[in-house]
């Protein structure tokens, strides 16, 4: 399978130099670290949520995946937008609905006031990544792109990293409600910064096709490149956030038999390594690329290993801790090559649509996966399985998924090319 890779820049049109691409790149950065921060801290807050809400699995789930509905739910008008006001006018603008939902969340009373808090939060930090990766992709070249969209990833981890143990610190001291003032506060300087340092980008007018129109997706659905990766963004890809963000932590309390503490830490452990191991990716990138292993030929390779895995740690039943959790998650990191990959496979006009939709399917996949991986579980209890047999048997569930779309990516890998 080989990306259609469009070029169509001048070759300094719109480029950064390397000091300008750095400031950038921190301020966007900053920026996605809240997005994961706010992402994941269900995982580590949820035993506190739990009891003073009296959560079941399923409503733990909805919780979750209620980020990640909002998330997935802007991504289509989101990518418009981007091809259409640039990705520095359109970040300012959400993230001000970020600051909203992080305020509503620390004031919720009921169930359902958390839930739509976390939707808005959802909505708010959904330009997060999506607005940088548009904006790399015309002010830096091919192989940095690759490297930025890594090191983004990474800056993620360190969100996720600071969700965990820094957050079960502080709980004693604060509570979970003054956290979101904390995070409403961070994302208000996350905005001054980039209102400062990230220049605006002019849009190219466009002919208006059924192609080239700004609210048009047709050329991307229509893409058999884009089609191949769909199943792997909204199953493996989104598995992994929904496994990483959530229900390793219930996996570990539940399964494993750790305290809430231990969990917290196995959360921090496991993002730690999940933070290094971007850090290798976006090193090592662009030298796999120019040795031959392009984006494809390592999913290929990699994508099974992480099912691999997968099996081992549903097997493993309560010897599964933390550890195995952390392989899983680290072997099915290279999906993360993707979206610079899709990015690439379109013309700048269409790449804010491309990105946008890809990230449509992966965090409608989280928001799925993330809920139904927390019915499926007390669905098998309700039947009267352990608890320890039923979060298996959800795993397993989420398992032959995988593999389902891992087979029809192989199955749309002969020809690929035509968009």
């Amino acid at each position: 399978m080989t990306i259609p890779v469009h070029t169509d820049l001048q070759p300094d049109s719109g480029r950064l130099d390397r000091k300008s691409a750095a400031l950038v790149f921190l301020a966007f950065a900053a920026a996605y670290f809240c997005s994961a921060l706010v992402r994941a801290i269900t995982a580590t807050l949820s035993p506190a949520l739990s009891l003073d809400f009296n959560l079941k699995a399923s409503d733990l789930g909805l919780l979750a995946g209620g980020y990640f509905f909002g998330f997935a739910a802007m991504q289509l008008p989101l990518g418009r937008w981007l091809d259409r006001y640039g990705p520095k006018r359109v970040i300012l603008y959400f993230l001000s609905f970020a600051v909203v939902g992080c305020v509503a969340f620390s004031m919720a009373s009921s169930f359902a006031w958390l839930l739509a808090a976390r939707v808005l939060v959802g909505m708010g930090v959904s330009a997060c990544l999506m607005a940088p990766l548009t904006g790399f992709r015309r002010w830096l070249s091919g192989p940095t792109l690759v490297r930025a969209n890594s090191w983004m990833l990474m800056t993620g981890s360190f969100g996720m990293l600071a969700s965990t143990l820094p957050v079960q610190w502080l709980m004693p001291l604060t509570g979970w409600r003054p956290l979101f003032w904390l995070l409403a506060i961070l994302i208000l300087l996350c905005m001054a910064v980039i209102a400062r340092v990230v220049p605006p980008t002019p849009v190219a007018p466009v002919t208006v096709t059924a192609e080239a129109n700004p609210a048009s997706y047709a050329q991307v659905w229509r893409s058999r490149y884009f089609q191949a990766m769909t199943p792997l963004a909204f199953f493996n890809y989104g598995g992994l956030i929904a496994i990483q963000t959530l229900w390793a932590g219930p996996w570990m309390v539940r399964v494993a038999g750790y305290t809430p503490l231990e969990s917290a830490t196995g959360l921090f452990y496991l993002n730690a390594c999940m933070l290094v191991t971007f850090w290798c990716w976006g090193m090592l990138a662009p030298w796999l690329i120019r040795q031959g292993w392009n984006i494809e030929r390592l999913i290929v390779w990699g994508v099974p290993v992480s099912l691999l895995v997968l099996a081992v740690n549903i097997a493993g039943g309560s010897a599964t801790g933390w550890v195995g959790w952390t392989i899983f998650c680290m072997t099915s990191s290279i999906l993360g090559s993707a979206q610079p990959a899709i990015g690439m496979a379109f013309k700048p006009s269409l790449v804010g649509r491309a990105l946008s939709a890809y990230n449509l399917m992966i965090f409608s996949g989280v928001f799925c996966v993330q809920w139904s991986i927390g019915l499926l579980i007390d669905a098998f209890k309700a039947v009267g399985m352990p608890e320890i047999v039923s979060f298996q048997a959800a795993m397993g569930v989420f398992l032959c998924c995988c593999i389902a779309s891992y087979a029809w990516f192989i199955r749309g890998k002969a020809d690929n090319s035509g968009q």
